[in-house]
């Protein structure tokens, strides 16, 4: 299943990596990792913060207060107007004044609620409510701009292209067409087909979103996911290149020493070597690390528990 991670920090100082950026902490300071992402907390002592994992799923089934049993017996839950959980919205954040003030009211209101163990319904408003203060903040002033992916422009249209389209409308679409195929093409004739535009369209509305080529950006999503699985696994490196679309080995060591400056072996060696032993003790309540990560140092976007799904498990690190 995919998971989102919230982290707002509430004491103390130091850094948290998420897909190879490292984002400075300090009271205030919010951090949200998505599914696929890989994230290494910087392990500073005296690093206080309230985690937060959701999943977007179905609702859970609540129990049937009619039922001769009482809560033996499950039914769906109803279909009340609950908003879609926002997916999109800033990385890393430093919060001040009144949005600081309102986002850890909200946070720890749905801290007391969550560990009430209140209804799913009751939660998931609460967590859109945030999520979309989050997503209104924007990006960090220094950041530019941002997307599901933690990387790009938010909210276009979706279905076939049409005519007079803005440039971030394009781009937008193809970052979505991008997210779903990048294992699969990296050919931007593909893309620009598939948008029903031309590669002079997209090319310019990729330049016009990020400063790079529409080619460039294929490239730069490829060589991310490869970074991801070098460093967040022990798959061997041509399983890696099979499943981002290098049958032959060696066209993939040269496509990454190319976009990299090294080949996917040291990689992988600096980003362990760098990542070193855990520091410290695990959190209460925190789970294990998985044979992956103990191997790496890097753990990817965590797993709710139960019993409180699509919002669970806070932890005080």
């Amino acid at each position: 299943m995919d998971h989102h991670r919230l982290m707002l920090v509430s004491k103390g100082h130091g850094t948290h990596e998420v897909d190879f950026e490292v984002y400075p902490c300090r009271p205030g300071t919010l951090v949200w990792a998505r599914p696929g992402q890989l994230v290494r907390p910087g392990g500073q002592p005296g690093l206080d913060a309230t985690l937060l994992c959701w999943t977007p799923g179905p609702w859970p089934a609540t129990p049937d207060p009619t039922s001769p049993d009482g809560a033996g017996s499950l039914v769906a839950a109803p279909a009340v107007a609950v908003p879609d959980l926002p997916q999109d919205g800033p990385t890393h954040r430093q919060l001040a004044g009144e949005d600081e003030d309102a986002v850890i009211n909200e946070v720890s209101q749905l801290v007391v609620d969550c560990e009430r163990e209140l209804s799913p319904e009751l939660l998931r408003q609460q967590l859109a409510t945030l999520l979309l203060r989050i997503r209104l903040l924007g990006p960090q002033p220094t950041e530019g701009a941002w997307h599901a992916d933690g990387a790009n422009p938010a909210d276009g249209p979706e279905g076939p292209w049409r005519g007079g389209e803005s440039e971030t409308e394009t781009y937008t679409r193809f970052r979505d067409d991008l997210e779903r195929g990048y294992a699969r093409t990296r050919r931007v004739e593909d893309y620009a087909d598939g948008l029903g535009c031309c590669v002079r369209t997209l090319t310019r509305a990729s330049l016009a979103a990020t400063g790079r080529s529409a080619k460039q950006v294929i490239d730069d999503r490829v060589t991310l996911e490869a970074k991801r699985l070098l460093a967040g696994t022990d798959l061997p490196v041509a399983e890696i290149g099979r499943r981002l679309g290098f049958p032959e080995p060696t066209n993939f060591g040269r496509f990454f020493q190319r976009e990299v400056g090294q080949s996917p072996g040291a990689f992988r060696a600096g980003a362990t070597a760098e990542a070193g032993p855990s520091a410290g003790p695990a959190s209460p309540g925190a789970e294990a690390a998985t044979d992956d990560e103990a191997a790496t140092g890097w753990a990817r976007v965590p797993t709710p528990r139960s019993p409180l799904d699509p919002v669970s498990g806070f932890v005080q690190a």
